[in-house]
Parts: C-alpha cells; structure tokens; sequence
C-alpha cells in the first residue's frame, strides 16, 4: 500500500467519522431552529388574538347592544370576535387556524374536538400549566399546535353563563338554555388554542440540511485535492527522486546526477544526508580502486 493511498484513507475515514457526527447533529439543530421559528408564528398569532379580544372587551362592548332585531349580538363576545377575525387569515393560508373551544359553549360550533377537549382537561388537571405546546399529524401535514387555558375571571361573565334562569333572553332565546351554563367563577372552561402548519419550515430545514452536507462534501474534495497536490510534490515526487538516485548507486551507477531537494524540510535534509553518503560512498569506492 502506497504512501498516498494511506494518505487518502487516513483522511477519507476521518471525514467519514466527521461527516456523520455532523449530519445527525445539524439536523437535529435545523429541525429544531425550523420548529421554533413556527412556535414564534404561533405566539404571534396568539398574541394578536388577544389583541382582537382585548379591542372588543375594551372598546367594543360598551359601544354595541346585546340585542338586534331580536337576535343575540354575537360580535359583542371577545371570542366570536377573535375567531371570526381569523376565519380571513386560514382562507389565505390553510392550516393557520385559531380556536377557543370549550367542553360546554353557548354555541354549539365551539364545542371541543376530542383532542381539544384532551388540551383542556390538561388545563384542569394542572392548574398551574399556562401553556401547552404539541404537535398533530393533519390533513395538511405535521402542525403545531399552541394552546392557553381559559379562566372565568370576569364575573360579568356568569351573567350570561351561570345558569339559564338569570341569563339575558335574548341569548336563550338564540343559542336555546341547554348549553354554556353552569360556569363558576376561576374554574377553566376552555382553551385558546393556534394551529400552524409545519410542513413548509421542515420542507425549508430539509433543504438547507442538504445543501450543508453537499456543500461539507465539496469542501472536503477541495481540501482533499490540495492536500494531493501539496503530498505529490512536497512528499512523494521528492522521495521517488532520492529513491531512484539510490537504487542506480545502489546497482554501481557512478554517473546518476545528484539531487538535493531545496527547502529546509525533512525530505530537504533526507536529500542532502543521502547526497553526502553517495559522495562518501563513491570516494571510498576510488580509494579502494588505487589499492
């Protein structure tokens, strides 16, 4: 086995080792980067939620009645403004949704998915738990999914939610008496819940992953190629000179030219050390010769 061949060897399996380590750490670290940036997404849709709601608590409700036409003003609940709110955003872009579901709403499309209902039951059972952070296969690909508890922390709200009795007419008479009461005060009844697609990011994080390693692949090559070239004519042209010159003294050559690598090097000094011993050699081969 030649002196390159161990050369390429020794450095194709410390890539190899290199390049392994490196490709089961970065995706883990592209991954990771791709879902945190759809957790950022995320809080920001919520937070512009809450923004949505606190408007419509703030500054709507004391301006709309409660009553139109008969019919219960469904604008003037936070939530409803919220949701709707956020009914244009999923029609832009599929799979973006936000929801506040609940185990027991007025109105009957609010009422929890089975694994909605898994979110808030979470909530109840850990009181202390302000935010879930979970991932769904859908019918769009993996989603994340963020979820906050929602707390009766108003009392104005047991007025249309602590039972049908007390509750304004004009809501019974709209969403019937059956549902959403029986609410009590701090007690979780709900959760704001976001859902943003993942698909595209780990598509992106995928795609930048192996354009790294491809990218680790031809630098390596580079470097590999360089190294050849820096052991060709450093290491190996220089050896096979001496080599040669050896060989031909070796047979009784006295005519071979002599050859001294220039440099400072061990190959330079190799070179000079085997010139002085043919010089030596071919000296006492003519001192031998007058005897």
């Amino acid at each position: 086995m030649g002196l390159r061949l161990k050369f390429n060897l020794s450095i194709l399996i410390a890539f190899l080792i290199g390049f392994g380590v490196a490709a089961v750490v970065l995706r883990g670290v592209f991954v990771d980067t791709a879902r945190d940036q759809v957790l950022q997404n995320a809080r920001i849709m919520m937070t512009a939620a809450n923004a949505v709601r606190n408007y419509t608590a703030d500054d709507l409700v004391p301006l709309l009645p409660m009553e139109h036409n008969g019919k219960f003003v469904a604008e003037t609940i936070p939530a409803f403004a919220a949701q709707t709110n956020f009914k244009d955003v999923e029609a832009s872009f599929p799979g973006y949704t936000y929801r506040e579901p609940t185990l027991n709403p007025t109105n009957l499309t609010d009422r929890a998915q089975d694994w909605e209902a898994d979110i808030i039951h979470n909530f109840i059972n850990n009181s202390k738990q302000t935010e879930l952070v979970l991932e769904r296969q859908t019918a769009v690909g993996p989603t994340l999914n963020l979820a906050r508890p929602i707390a009766v922390g108003d009392p104005t709200c047991l007025t249309c939610h602590s039972t049908a009795a007390v509750a304004p007419a004009v809501l019974t008479q709209t969403y019937g008496s059956a549902n959403g009461f029986g609410w009590k005060l701090n007690d979780i009844i709900g959760a704001q819940v976001v859902s943003v697609p993942m698909a595209v990011p780990l598509a992106i994080a995928r795609k930048t992953y192996l354009t790294f390693l491809v990218i680790l692949v031809v630098v390596f090559s580079i470097i590999c190629l360089i190294l050849n070239l820096l052991l060709h004519y450093l290491v190996i042209a220089p050896v096979k000179r001496v080599t040669a010159m050896a060989d031909a003294v070796s047979l009784g050559d006295e005519t071979v030219a002599p050859y001294i690598k220039p440099g400072k090097d061990e190959i330079s000094s190799l070179s000079v050390s085997f010139n002085r011993m043919r010089e030596s050699l071919k000296h006492a081969m003519a001192m031998i010769s007058d005897k």
